[in-house]
Formats: structure tokens, sequence, C-alpha cells
């Protein structure tokens, strides 16, 4: 450290934060944490369905579906809360504008819609004993979607009003072309799940309908496009805090590697989704899987702006070498 100053965090809670934010802050981490608490539990319930398959003796396949009955009633019943509690900033931002939810309303729809298309045929297959249900995949959605909320969320804060007017013009057009780039792929996305639901349905096999319509629900979710902007941003804050204090030529250096950050992170994650979305729609991605490549590439947004502002250096571009100051030393 330079002259006793402490190296800040990406996601540090400014000592200026206001009450109003940091109760935001709390009433997210307790939803983020149940959500979490009951994903894992489901998936444990989840786990006779998957070893039905393997076993061909009727005793043993009786005692499995027997299990799985009863399983599925858990699911359900610990599903609910999920949906009532933890989602509730989803189904706020579905139905009108919420001024605490900085997401866009468009990027609430295909969430909301891949919960309900999963949520109510697996409860009617719950209540008639038969057919398949996607409880944890449900709570994995969720889950994960939190969880890229709660980063962008405490990114954000973590940013400041002051550093925002610092590099105000740069991250508002940076946040305008994130919006408008999630607005465009959710669109498309939405109309993308409807037509391979029904040619699946109609053409090759109607069954198999249902989760290829919930896995391309899921990664039409532009998370990881969201959280674009906001972890550059506080990723250059702590970069700031955690240095001596810096001139007007640093500043300028900073501000073109921040907005290079966020723009590789922002088209990096469209990439990834535009990849993956072909197998979703040739039905080899299950609506769970799904999930977990929605939280890869929020996770990898949020640890390429953990990378940049760990291995910063200025006068160069990261990865470059060393001189004079790294902002992971300061």
């Amino acid at each position: 450290m330079i002259g006793g100053m402490k190296p800040a965090s990406i996601f540090s809670i400014p000592s200026d934060l206001g009450v109003q934010e940091r109760l935001q802050r709390r009433h997210m981490l307790a939803r983020l944490g149940l959500a979490w608490l009951v994903m894992m539990q489901v998936m444990m319930f989840a786990f006779p369905g998957y070893l039905r398959a393997s076993y061909v003796d009727a005793e043993t396949v009786d005692t499995l579906d027997t299990a799985i009955i009863v399983m599925n009633w858990c699911s359900l019943l610990l599903t609910v809360p999920v949906l009532l509690y933890c989602a509730w900033p989803i189904w706020r931002g579905f139905v009108s504008r919420d001024p605490q939810d900085t997401h866009q309303q468009s990027m609430n729809w295909p969430i909301g819609l891949g919960i309900v298309v999963a949520f109510i045929p697996s409860a009617i297959a719950t209540f008639r004993q038969s057919g398949d249900v996607y409880f944890e995949s449900i709570a994995m959605f969720v889950a994960f979607v939190l969880t890229a909320r709660y980063l962008a969320l405490a990114a954000r804060q973590s940013g400041g009003t002051a550093f925002d007017q610092l590099f105000d013009q740069e991250f508002r057009l940076l946040a305008d072309t994130a919006d408008r780039i999630g607005l465009y792929f959710v669109s498309i996305q939405i109309a993308l799940s409807l037509v391979s639901a029904l040619v699946w349905y109609f053409y090759i096999d109607a069954e198999h309908a249902l989760p290829v319509l919930v896995a391309l629900f899921v990664m039409s979710c532009p998370c990881a496009m969201a959280m674009a902007v906001p972890s550059a941003q506080a990723a250059a804050r702590a970069i700031v805090l955690g240095s001596p204090p810096l001139c007007q030529q640093a500043l300028a250096g900073l501000r073109a590697q921040t907005v290079s950050v966020a723009r590789r992170s922002l088209y990096g994650s469209l990439l990834w989704h535009l990849l993956m979305i072909p197998f979703a729609m040739i039905g080899l991605v299950q609506p769970w899987l799904a999930a977990i490549t929605m939280l890869v590439s929020s996770l990898a947004v949020a640890f390429y702006a953990w990378h940049f502002y760990k291995n910063y250096t200025f006068g160069k571009p990261v990865g470059s070498g060393t001189i004079a100051v790294n902002s992971s030393s300061a």
C-alpha cells in the first residue's frame, strides 16, 4: 500500500450509501440466500427422478415412483415461497416499471415467462402424479438471476454518485447501448423460443417442446449484459480509491480502459448467448443447464471486472507489463 491507503473492493459498500439503498441491498441478499437454500434442497428432492431410468425391475421402479410423488410435493411446497418472496422483484418489474429496479421491464419478461411456463405444467403434473416437473430448474433460475442482480446492484452502489459524475458521459452512452442490445436480444429470443417450441410440438416430439421452450426462455435473460457496465464502473472506482491521487492524464487512460472492459463484457456475454441458442433449439440444453449457462456468463462478467481491477496498471493496457503504480498493490 502507498501512503496508508486501503485497497477498495469492487462490491464494497460506500460509507455515504443511504439508508434506503442499504435496506434494498439487505432485502436482495435475504432473497438470494433463501433462493440458494431452496435450490439445493429441491435438487436433492429431484434426485429419485434422475435414478428411475437406470432401473428395470418392477419393485424398484414402484418404490422410486412413490418417492418421486412425495418429493414432487415437497419440491412444490418449497418452490412456492421462492416464487412469492424471492422472485418478487421479478414479478414487480414484470407487470410495471419498478423505480428500484434498474433493469429494463423487457428484461423481466423472459424471466417471468420462463418461470410461469415451467411452473404451471410442473404443478399440474404434481397434482396428477404423472409427467415431468421442473421445480429444480425454476429454483436454479431464480437463484442464478438473483445472484446476477445482486452483483449488479452491489457494483452500482459501489460506483457512487461522485464517481458517476466523473465518468458520466461514457457510462451513460454504454448503459444506453447495453439496454438497446438487451431489448433487441430479448425480443428476438422470445420469438425464437416460441417458433422452436411450435416446431418441436408439431413436427419433432411434442413431449420435448416444453423443455425446449423453458430452456430458451431461461437463456433469453440478459443478466450478464446488464452487469457489463456497472461491474466495469465499480472496478474503475476501486482502482481510483486504491491508488494515490491521480492526474487528469491517468484518469483519461482509466476511462478508456474502463469503456473497453465494459464493451468486451457486453459483447462477450452476447456472443456466449448466441453460441448457446442453437444447442437449446435442437434440444441439447435442458432447462437446468440453461440456468447454469446464464450464471456462467454473469460470473464471467464479474470475474473480468475483478481481473481488470487487480491487474490494471496506469499507462498500459491490462496484461501488458508493469510500470510505476499497480492498482492491486496501491
